[in-house]
C-alpha cells in the first residue's frame, strides 16, 4: 500500500507550483501597493514624505505580509477541503484524503494549513519528516489526521502496463 502514497519529491516539486502561483499573486499585490503608496506620495510634499516614509513602509509591509497569509491559508484551505487537490497536486496526480480513506473537509483543510505553519517553524523539518514516514504523512498531515495518495497526473503521461510497454506497433513481443 505504501506506494500508493505521494512521496516527498513528487509532493515537493506540487507544493513549489502552488507557491509559485501564489507568488505570482503576491507580486501583482505588491507592485498595485506600490502603485497607490507612490500615488499616495506625490501628492504631498518632500518634507511630509521624510516624515512619514518609515512609517508607511513598516505599515505597507505588515498589512502586505498579512495579506499574502490571509490569501495563501485560503487557497489551501479552499482546494485540500473541497477537491483535495491544489493546483500542483492535480498537475502530479496527487490528492489528500483523511486518513479513514473520506474526502476531505474545509474544517480538516484549515486544520491541514495550520499544520504547514506547525511544519515550517522547525526548519521546515515538519515537510522532510514525508520522506521518513511508512505513509509519507508531514506533520500537517498527521496534524488533521490527512494523508496524500497518487492518482493519475498529467506529468507521468498515460499509464501502461508492463505487458503493454514490451509489445511494438504489430503486437509482437520486443
Amino acid at each position: 500500500m505504501e506506494d500508493h502514497y505521494g512521496g516527498f519529491w513528487r509532493r515537493m516539486m506540487a507544493f513549489i507550483i502552488d507557491k509559485m502561483i501564489l507568488f505570482c499573486v503576491s507580486f501583482f499585490m505588491f507592485l498595485g501597493g506600490l502603485l497607490v503608496l507612490s500615488f499616495g506620495f506625490l501628492s504631498h510634499d518632500s518634507e511630509f514624505i521624510l516624515e512619514r516614509f518609515a512609517e508607511v513602509t513598516v505599515t505597507f509591509v505588515f498589512l502586505f505580509y498579512c495579506v499574502t497569509e490571509f490569501i495563501s491559508m485560503l487557497y489551501f484551505t479552499y482546494f485540500h477541503g473541497t477537491t483535495g487537490q491544489t493546483f500542483g497536486k492535480m498537475i502530479f496526480g496527487l490528492k489528500v484524503v483523511q486518513a479513514t480513506g473520506e474526502n476531505m473537509t474545509l474544517g480538516i483543510g484549515f486544520l491541514r494549513w495550520v499544520g504547514y505553519i506547525i511544519s515550517t517553524v522547525v526548519f521546515y523539518l515538519g515537510f522532510v519528516w514525508v520522506a521518513f514516514d511508512g505513509k509519507k504523512q508531514g506533520w500537517h498531515d498527521k496534524i488533521a489526521g490527512t494523508v496524500v495518495v497518487r492518482m493519475k497526473n498529467i506529468v507521468d503521461g498515460p499509464s501502461f502496463t508492463p505487458e503493454e510497454k514490451c509489445l511494438d506497433k504489430q503486437g509482437d513481443i520486443l
